[in-house]
């Protein structure tokens, strides 16, 4: 049981809980969840950590978005409220969020982070997404995903 999970069903929201083998050797971490889930890969989204420079407090936020979309970092700051946003060192996101590269979930984070997500993701009955950990996904409907998270929807990517 990861954190992400345990805060799903803390909250008494419904997900699904998808492992699948990692591959040590691959950096691609959404596209291998895809493949390995058959699942399409813009039903895949990743979590990313940004730096938006706020108040100490809430200086990192997650913008979280489908797997096969890049990132517009001003779209993800301007919803969150900043000017503008620069991805966080891989270092500084796992302390962040708890999680290691390639498994962070925008579920459970270590601290509370402004979220963001694609609004893609409206269009989908379920969406996957890391479990906290290489070689887990989980799924879940996107207002239960908004819901748990406090997300803002808001279209992030190009």
């Amino acid at each position: 049981m990861t954190p992400a999970i345990e805060a799903a069903v803390a909250a008494g929201i419904k997900i699904g809980v998808h492992p699948y083998e990692h591959d040590p050797d691959n950096q691609k971490y959404g596209v291998e969840a895809a493949e390995a889930l058959d699942v399409p890969p813009a039903h895949v989204f990743k979590t990313l950590v940004i730096d938006i420079g706020a108040t100490m407090d809430s200086r990192y936020a997650l913008a979280v978005l489908p797997v096969p979309r890049i990132l517009k970092l001003k779209a993800a700051a301007a919803a969150l409220g900043q000017k503008k946003a620069v991805m966080a060192a891989p270092h500084r996101a796992e302390r962040v969020t708890g999680y290691v590269r390639g498994g962070i979930s925008p579920l459970g984070t270590r601290t509370e982070l402004p979220t963001v997500i694609d609004s893609s993701a409206c269009g989908l009955d379920r969406i996957y997404c890391s479990g906290g950990k290489r070689g887990l996904d989980i799924s879940i409907g996107w207002e239960d995903f908004v819901l748990l998270t406090a997300a803002r929807l808001a279209s992030i990517v190009r």
